[in-house]
């Protein structure tokens, strides 16, 4: 049987190194994903366990899934971009069966030549064990009877279960099974198990970039800064939403995003002023504004910028009001983000900003007021989500915010109607230093005479018909 195991290594290892050259060289290694799971164990109390689970599959229509986005927290701690995992992180060493030793369990899919004729080929135990790190790996259906006794345990952790997890009546080793399998497991000693604080272990984990992490970062957003530089040189009137859009996603394929960070918020006119519109659908017209909101991904990792953008490539007279006082809102936000700082202080500096911009321009009447045209927060924190989990508590060098305040100021506003469809909003991706703040997307202009000298150069895009 080892002889077996031995040879089915070796082969793995000959198949995958053989390929490996001709796909991406610069993914995160096993030693990264190692070296995170050894940073949660140091949280984890004495003769505790904590146990994370795949994301789910999720349908689109009939027998089509939506294409599969392993969860952030499972992709960060073993690097495994397949369903129907589950893996048992223990703070001390455990035996099992007499033979093995260790400190973590993995559960993976079996590999099933029938099956990956129509999906592609999968890693399977071998090549989770040769690929990812993991010494004792197994296959998804083998911890139903897998003798672990959780009740040994003083805390089993672990994150609220979502309510969107289908069971494949085919498949006993799908991830349905697999958080039916631990229920029952632990099903008659509920008070050792705790769903709050792994959340906040891993969001602290999370929140501090590693070197790693910020090369995947810086390429995610550099892509992005190019792909908003060349619609800004192709819009014009007459376009759609979704052309616009389209500009952008081929450029984030083109440079080797593998997808969009986000569904692409392109909104022209009344839509400009929807924080979260994704229909894209409407023509753009001379005098429209357009809210371009789009991040590519990459390797997991997902950038976030927003530019508003005048579709005849000019700024009114009243655009630029609003849009200027949104850029200098943005610049005091930005200045505010120094390790130490509370996370709101961005806001509050924005918000000052606004506030005294809307009531120079007799748009509100009152301070408060202000929060009829900017309802939303300033920041959030970025990575492996577009919205990364975060402690937001003071700022700390190695964390990644956005700094995007905005107004909008929709038809039918109390103001006089010159401001109405006017929406702006202005948003990079801040790197937190032990100086300075690094803007890490600051090479896209956003200065009104940046963008419209930008929006008078051709772009070859303009040439397909």
């Amino acid at each position: 049987m080892k002889n077996k195991i031995l040879i089915l290594l070796l082969f793995q290892s000959y198949y995958f190194e053989g390929i490996a050259q001709n796909y991406d060289t610069d993914l995160l290694t096993k030693d990264f994903h190692k070296g995170r799971r050894e940073s949660l164990r140091k949280n984890l109390p004495d003769n505790t366990c904590a146990v994370f689970f795949s994301g789910a599959e999720r349908q689109r229509a009939n027998d089509t899934k939506f294409i599969y986005h392993q969860d952030p927290d499972f992709y960060y701690l073993t690097g495994l971009l397949e369903p129907n995992a589950m893996m048992i992180i223990f703070k001390d060493e455990q035996q099992f069966y007499d033979t093995i030793f260790t400190k973590e369990l993995i559960f993976v899919q079996d590999r099933d030549p029938s099956k990956e004729m129509w999906t592609g080929k999968i890693l399977g135990t071998a090549g989770v064990a040769l690929q990812l790190g993991f010494t004792n790996v197994f296959t998804n259906t083998q911890f139903a009877d897998y003798k672990i006794d959780f009740a040994n345990f003083k805390n089993i952790y672990h994150k609220e279960f979502n309510d969107d997890v289908r069971d494949d009546i085919n498949n006993k080793g799908d991830l349905y099974s697999l958080i039916k399998h631990f229920r029952t497991k632990t099903s008659s000693h509920t008070t050792n198990i705790d769903k709050v604080n792994l959340e906040g272990w891993m969001a602290s984990l999370r929140e501090i970039k590693q070197a790693e992490e910020l090369l995947l970062m810086r390429k995610a957003i550099d892509m992005t800064c190019k792909a908003h530089s060349e619609v800004m040189k192709a819009l014009q009137p007459g376009m759609k939403e979704y052309q616009a859009q389209a500009i952008v996603e081929y450029m984030f394929k083109n440079q080797g995003s593998e997808y969009v960070g986000y569904p692409s918020i392109v909104g022209g006119s009344e839509n400009s002023c929807v924080l979260h519109y994704e229909t894209n659908r409407r023509k753009l017209a001379n005098m429209d504004l357009l809210v371009i909101d789009a991040g590519a991904e990459y390797h997991g990792y997902t950038a976030d910028i927003t530019r508003t953008l005048p579709i005849d490539g000019t700024f009114s007279e009243q655009q630029k009001i609003i849009y200027n006082i949104v850029l200098e809102a943005q610049e005091a936000g930005i200045k505010a983000c120094i390790a130490g700082a509370e996370f709101r202080a961005a806001h509050k500096a924005a918000v000052a900003v606004i506030q005294k911009g809307l009531l120079e321009q007799g748009i509100i009447k009152n301070n408060n007021d202000y929060l009829d045209y900017f309802f939303h927060g300033t920041s959030h924190y970025l990575g492996l989500d577009v919205h990364d989990p975060g402690n937001y508590g003071k700022l700390i060098p190695g964390s990644i915010i956005t700094v995007e305040p905005g107004i909008y100021i929709p038809a039918g506003s109390t103001c006089d109607p010159m401001w109405w469809n006017i929406g702006v909003r202005i948003e990079d991706d801040i790197l937190i230093t032990t100086g300075n703040p690094e803007v890490l997307s600051g090479k896209l202009p956003k200065k009104i005479e940046e963008i419209e000298a930008l929006m008078k150069e051709e772009s070859l895009l303009n040439t397909i018909k």
